[in-house]
């Protein structure tokens, strides 16, 4: 009764959905891509399949994807014979996982609507589907179980703001949940919420976060120098990057910028925009602020930077090479309700980070972070203009994070290591 009372209600949000994604496409200049959220997949596409059996990853926009990449690389390196999937929701996920050569096909995640599922189903005939944090479609789950296709859930995850929302929700997602052949949930409290929510106790468990298995990137001298040049960066400046900033932070990093450059004289800012589209609103304030800047896409070859002017990122997929060739990292989502962003990329990279209360997303890693003195926590714009003077003039303090990071990396990863071991179940 459940999924008939689901169908019918599809079938009358599918034209406010359609309208929506063409508005969402159209705005930000990309294609709709309405061929294949609707199924249908070019031959010349699944030729690529054809006699391997197939892992189909699904991970929703950016983050996911990143997320996804240790993972990716295990079943690359664990199972060469399969050909891997790797679907994404947004334009933005798209563009990173197409980047990974662990992929053997990147396409657009279908629309849960009954006759696109079992298209997209049908034309890839995948022996496992891996659904990255908390991805829950009634319709694609029942059709891939109803086909005896196993479906895990990797790096799952209820943030304190969803989890009430979800409760709420819970006779909708129960239905879903239950037919997981596994859940794999970041921590204990992940996997007591999503029981709540639904999911098999039996079927449910706490494997780690596998974003704390990225590859370590620390930049030798000689790297960071190679960095540095391609982005036409002069050596010796203090490279502050804000990323994956929002609307309302970039006039604060603004801000605090002018007025660390009136007295650190050798200060350099590289600002990166959450959503490469808003780069023209981002552009705007810096223009009001009377800094010069230039634009990612149309950096000259030939002519470097000069100290207390900005580099404005408006493209997708650079973040780990530009918090490489910094000195020091703000990490973006912070400063406004919007739940944070990735702590661990900076600490990756062995540099030192900042960051603002609102981290609701990451509550766990912002813990360890602090845990083990691996960035600085601040509740205001003050306080962020403050904790960057003292890491513009502490080389030692910058130093002391940054290894920090490095360390708290090391000591909790493994989470590769723990899904892979669920996923043999099934291959």
């Amino acid at each position: 009764m459940f999924y008939l009372a689901y169908n019918i209600l599809s079938l009358f949000l599918l034209l406010p959905v359609v309208i929506y994604h063409l508005y969402r496409s159209v705005s930000r200049g990309r294609p709709p891509a309405f061929r294949e959220r609707f199924g249908s997949i070019p031959p010349a596409d699944l030729a690529v399949l054809r006699t391997r059996p197939v892992i189909w990853l699904h991970a929703v926009s950016v983050g996911e994807s990143i997320a996804a990449r240790p993972l990716l690389k295990a079943l690359r390196k664990q199972y060469p014979a399969h050909a891997i999937v790797v679907s994404n929701t947004t334009e933005t996920g798209r563009g990173i996982s197409s980047t990974f050569p662990e992929k053997d096909l990147c396409i657009y995640f279908p629309f849960d609507f009954l006759p696109a599922v079992c298209s997209v189903l049908k034309s890839i005939r995948p022996v496992l589907i891996i659904i990255m944090e908390t991805e829950i479609w009634p319709n694609f789950t029942r059709e891939a179980t109803r086909r005896g296709i196993p479906v895990v859930l990797a790096n799952g995850r209820i943030s304190d703001r969803s989890f009430s929302r979800y409760l709420k929700l819970g006779w909708f997602f129960r239905h879903a949940l239950q037919l997981f052949s596994r859940l794999c949930m970041q921590t204990e409290t992940d996997r007591e919420r999503i029981i709540a929510i639904g999911a098999p106790d039996e079927r449910t468990l706490a494997t780690g976060n596998l974003k704390y298995d990225i590859p370590l990137c620390v930049a030798t001298v000689d790297e960071k120098k190679r960095l540095r040049n391609s982005y036409t960066i002069p050596e010796n400046l203090i490279i502050l990057t804000a990323g994956s900033t929002h609307a309302g932070e970039e006039q604060h990093v603004i801000t605090m910028y002018k007025e660390l450059s009136a007295t650190a004289g050798n200060l350099f800012l590289i600002l990166v925009p959450r959503h490469p589209e808003r780069s023209t609103e981002v552009a705007s304030l810096l223009e009001n602020s009377g800094l010069t800047f230039r634009r990612r896409t149309s950096l000259p070859s030939d002519v470097m930077f000069q100290q207390g002017e900005v580099l404005l990122v408006d493209t997708i997929g650079e973040m780990m090479c530009l918090y490489a060739l910094s000195d020091i990292a703000f990490v973006g989502g912070s400063l406004v309700p919007t739940g944070g962003h990735n702590l661990l990329e900076p600490a990756s990279a062995g540099v030192a980070s900042v960051f603002g209360p609102h981290m609701t997303n990451f509550r766990e890693i912002t813990e360890l972070v602090l845990q083990y003195g691996a960035g600085i926590q601040v509740d205001t714009p003050e306080e962020l203009s403050s904790s960057m003077r003292t890491l513009i003039t502490s080389v030692e303090l910058r130093r002391v994070l940054g290894q920090n990071g490095l360390k708290m990396m090391r000591d909790n990863g493994g989470a590769t290591e723990r899904h892979m071991e669920v996923i043999a179940r099934y291959l």
